[in-house]
C-alpha cells in the first residue's frame, strides 16, 4: 500500500520558487538543526578514496558507545535513522498492530501503515495493550518536546518483554538532555531499541548518520538488510572524532540561542506550549496564515496539519537571526491582523 508522503521541515527551495527570493537568502527555522555546525575535523584522503573499511565502523561504533552510554552494546551507524524506519515493518509479524505515543514524528506511523501494520496513536502509555507487538515513544517528543522518565521507560520494555513485544525509543533530540537517554538499559533489555540523530544536534544533517543502540540480533538483521558500505568514510571519520569531544559547549550555546529565541517568541506576543532546545512549539489560532505571513518575509517555519495552531519554531545562529525573525514576526502579525 502506498501512503501520500509527508511534509517535513526543511524544502527552502520550494519555498522560494513559491513566495519568492533565492534560497540562500531566507531564514530557515523549520527544522530542529543546531543553527551553528560544530567544526569539522580534517579528514584523510583515505577516507574520500577507500570503501569504508571495519577500523573505521569499529573505531565510530566504540566512540559512540561511550558518547552515549550504551555500556557493552556496540551502536550501529546508519545512513540517517529514516532509513531504519523504512526497515520497520520487517521487525514484526505480518499485520502486528503497533502503538505510537503521539503526536509525533509522523514517518512512523506512515511507513507501518504502509506495510499493513494497524497503528494505533495513543495519547498515553497507559492506552498500551496486550495486542501491541511495537511501542514506539520518541522521547523528547518531536514537536511538542514532551519527555517521559527514563526509568518509567525501562520498566515499559521490561513489561512488554515479558510477552515478546518491542519498545522503539527515538532519542533524536537527547543530545542535549543526555541524562533523559534510555541506552545504558538496551543492555538489560533484548527488546528494547534506541535510534540516534546525530545531524541535529552537531548541526550536521546533511552528513545523514544515525545510531541504532539494540541487541546483537537486531543490529545484525539491520545491518543485512542495509547492505554493504551504508555508511560513507567521512561521514564515520567525522563521527568517530566529534564524539570523543568535550560537548558541553555546544550544549551552553544552544541553550544560549534556545533562551534568545524564547525572548523573540514571547516578546511577539506568542504562546509557547512546547518544545526543546533545539526549537520552539507555539499556538496561534492560526498557524497556517502566521506561516504563510512569514514566508512572505522569507522565514520558513513548520506548521502541521493535524494541528492548525501550532507552529514549529527553530533556532536562530545568532542575534542577527533574532532581530530578522523578531521583524518578520511584527509585520507578519500586523498583517494577519489587517486581515481579520
Amino acid at each position: 500500500m502506498s501512503l501520500p508522503p509527508i511534509i517535513h521541515g526543511g524544502g527552502i527551495t520550494e519555498a522560494a520558487q513559491r513566495y519568492g527570493g533565492s534560497p540562500a537568502d531566507w531564514l530557515d527555522l523549520s527544522t530542529g538543526i543546531n543553527p551553528n555546525p560544530v567544526v569539522l575535523p580534517d579528514i584523510p584522503q583515505s577516507a574520500w578514496h577507500r570503501l569504508p573499511d571495519r577500523h573505521l565502523l569499529d573505531t565510530a561504533s566504540e566512540a559512540a558507545r561511550d558518547y552515549y552510554g550504551s555500556g557493552a552494546t556496540l551502536p550501529l551507524a546508519v545512513p540517517g535513522t529514516q532509513s531504519v524506519i523504512q526497515l520497520l515493518p520487517r521487525l514484526l509479524p505480518a499485520g502486528s498492530p503497533v502503538a505510537i505515543l503521539g503526536p509525533t514524528y509522523g514517518e512512523y506511523a506512515r511507513v507501518l501503515r504502509a506495510a499493513g501494520h494497524v497503528v494505533d496513536e495513543i495519547s498515553d502509555l497507559d492506552a498500551v495493550s496486550a495486542q501491541h507487538g511495537l511501542v514506539i515513544v520518541v522521547n523528547p517528543n518531536n514537536p511538542t518536546g514532551r519527555l517521559i522518565d527514563r526509568e518509567a521507560l525501562a520498566d515499559l520494555a521490561t513489561q512488554l518483554s515479558a510477552r515478546g513485544a518491542v519498545l522503539l525509543v527515538d532519542e533524536a533530540f537527547a543530545d542535549t538532555s543526555p541524562e533523559s537517554s534510555v541506552a545504558r538499559f538496551v543492555d538489560m533489555n533484548d527488546n528494547l531499541i534506541v535510534f540516534r540523530s546525530f545531524g541535529k544536534f552537531f548541526g550536521l544533517a546533511g552528513l545523514r548518520l544515525g545510531l541504532v543502540i539494540a541487541s546483537q540480533d537486531v543490529r545484525a538483521l539491520f545491518r543485512e538488510w542495509l547492505g554493504p558500505w551504508a555508511v560513507s568514510g567521512p561521514a564515520l571519520v567525522i563521527a568517530s572524532h566529534l564524539m570523543m569531544q568535550d560537548m558541553s559547549p555546544t550544549r551552553a550555546l544552544i541553550a544560549r540561542r534556545s533562551r534568545a529565541l524564547q525572548g523573540v517568541l514571547r516578546d511577539a506576543g506568542l504562546a509557547i506550549i512546547g518544545g526543546t532546545p533545539l526549537f520552539a512549539l507555539v499556538e496561534h489560532g492560526d498557524a497556517a496564515a502566521l506561516h504563510a505571513a512569514l514566508c512572505r518575509q522569507h522565514v520558513l517555519t513548520r506548521r502541521f496539519d493535524y494541528a492548525p495552531t501550532w507552529l514549529r519554531i527553530g533556532l536562530t545562529p545568532d542575534g542577527a537571526g533574532d532581530a530578522r525573525l523578531a521583524q518578520a514576526l511584527q509585520e507578519a502579525l500586523c498583517e494577519i491582523g489587517r486581515a481579520a
